[in-house]
């Protein structure tokens, strides 16, 4: 099999469990391994239909599109260490520069596809990156930052889904040499207020976080995930694409989550494992509302982070497709994965974020105390998957971690007694109404109860007799109507009258960033009711 074969594929079965190999410290080490060990095996699987290539990279084929693409590099003035910056959708062209380029000692940099002009033109300013690939379907916006970034980019502009971009290294190349504490990955948070943070992670911090996840998850070479979240966002960059990368699994990984053929590439690409976010699930679900419950056999669970999956949609995920779904959390910061819950399904516990996976994590009061078990407060870790700081941002740094190197993480939670971790809010969102504290998902979750309404995300707005009220953003069901005073009534039963959302806002849909996370600041920012 070649890099740019069009295939139907399914997974190897000859191939043992490779153990994680301790001289595997950098990305590098990682695909010089399995170039040796199962150079011809397949990667990444681009999807054989409408719009998609259907073609296959494999980890020969990465390597040597790493090697040409480290010797253009090198021919054009760049060094080990510099920023090659990506703002292209997902597509194999966008998964093999984002890899190659860190296997070549370059700083991935991928920029995200919903910024505005002003957040583009910040994040391509402050990252120094030399150069920046791209698609015609981005020049608009980009040519709308442009002129804001002080200083001069190489822009590249090509097909996302074009084969090897530059000619193979010569014979006579060599990599510059590459150490685990090299920077790796340059990754922009997201955000609905303030300028974004440069995330900078090394080879070291990726390397532990998909090491973390694949022992999680008991990961083999003959494992296929199935996974559509974006290459600008950490779950898709770390989750979806590294761990099996370092597993030695593969990806099927097409442009965009489609409902249409989400279980068709599950089953004709036979995946074991699928990668998603709440979002998704939901609507998997309701496509599928009405209809008798299907099952994959080859598919052994499907994972779940980057916002709470309620415990409702959760279990009726399960009975719909017979997928046990694992629920974990993760942060830009840790380079993918914080908290986890067990494999073992009798041991789960729906509407937790899990266990520490790979770290060491706690409850801290203001002062940073740790509390006791059942107190909230916020949740702060630490582990060799933790970022050193912020990019440029020495002060930002010290103002997310603490004295002992655990980060502040800003979400509000608790632990119970069997040490599992739940996730309440976020310190910026929570909603505090006549002083009393009011977590936005216990509000959610009470809403996503009614049948009529596909997803909600609640926030408080300010409120001259309370300090603050609740204002409910909600999204119905494709023709499903609900008036105001039914969705009230039902509220009343489920929350009381104090929580009960002063306001509602209907909306085609709510904003989301990168990761498919509520962004309940800018539901308030839209809000042009009374208040």
């Amino acid at each position: 099999m070649n890099d740019e074969t069009t295939v139907r594929v399914t997974p190897s079965t000859g191939l043992a469990r490779q153990p994680v190999n301790a001289a595997r410290r950098t990305l590098r080490d990682i695909a010089l391994d399995h170039a040796g060990s199962q150079g011809s095996a397949p990667f990444l699987i681009a999807p054989d239909h409408a719009q998609e290539p259907g073609r296959v990279l494999s980890y020969d084929g990465l390597l040597r599109e790493a090697r040409a693409l480290a010797a253009e590099l090198k021919a054009r003035g760049l060094r080990a260490g510099d920023k090659v910056a990506l703002l292209m959708p997902n597509g194999y062209q966008t998964a093999s520069l984002f890899v190659g380029a860190m296997i070549g000692g370059f700083v991935a940099t991928p920029l995200n596809l919903r910024s505005s002009r002003a957040g583009l033109a910040y994040a391509l300013d402050h990252c120094d990156c030399k150069i920046l690939f791209t698609t015609p379907a981005q020049s608009a916006e980009l040519g709308e930052a442009l002129p804001l970034v002080a200083r001069k980019i190489t822009i590249e502009t090509i097909e996302v889904d074009a084969g090897q971009l530059f000619p193979d290294a010569p014979g006579s190349f060599e990599f510059e040499p590459l150490d685990e504490n090299a920077p790796a990955l340059l990754m922009y948070t997201s955000g609905t207020t303030g300028t974004p943070k440069g995330v900078l992670l090394t080879h070291r911090n990726l390397v532990a976080a998909a090491t973390s996840v694949a022992k999680w998850h008991g990961l083999q070479p003959n494992d296929r995930v199935l996974s559509s979240l974006p290459l600008y966002h950490i779950n898709g960059q770390v989750i979806g694409t590294l761990t099996p990368f370092l597993s030695g699994g593969s990806i099927v990984a097409p442009h965009a989550f489609s409902v249409s053929s989400w279980w068709r590439d599950v089953e004709a690409y036979r995946c074991t494992w699928i990668n998603m976010v709440p979002t998704i699930i939901a609507y998997l679900l309701n496509a599928a509302a009405g209809a008798p419950p299907r099952r994959f056999p080859e598919l052994r669970f499907g994972r779940s982070a980057s916002a709470p999956l309620p415990p409702d949609q959760h279990r009726a995920f399960e009975e719909s497709f017979g997928v046990p779904v694992i629920e974990g959390m993760g942060m830009t910061e840790s380079a993918s994965l914080v908290f986890c819950n067990p494999m073992q399904l009798a041991r789960r516990k729906y509407g937790s974020v899990g266990l520490p996976c790979g770290v060491e994590a706690f409850i801290a009061d203001p002062q940073g105390r740790q509390l006791p078990t059942g107190k909230a407060g916020e949740i702060r870790f630490r582990g060799p998957n933790l970022m050193g700081g912020y990019y440029k941002s020495p002060e930002r740094s010290a103002e997310a971690l603490d004295a002992s190197g655990f980060l502040r993480t800003g979400d509000l939670g608790f632990r119970d007694e069997d040490g599992f971790f739940f996730i309440t809010g976020r310190l910026k969102e929570l909603i505090i109404k006549g002083g009393e504290n009011i977590a936005p998902r216990e509000i959610d979750e009470a809403l996503l109860l009614h049948p009529a309404i596909l997803e909600a995300g609640a926030v408080g707005i300010p409120d001259n007799d309370y300090g603050q009220e609740i204002l409910a953003g909600i999204v119905l069901k494709p023709a499903a109507q609900l008036s105001e005073e039914e969705l009230r009534a039902h509220c009343m039963v489920h929350l009381g009258r104090y929580k009960t959302p002063k306001f509602f806002a209907f909306l085609p849909e709510l904003p989301k960033g990168p990761s498919g996370k509520v962004q309940r600041l800018a539901i308030a920012q839209g809000w042009t009711g009374r208040a």
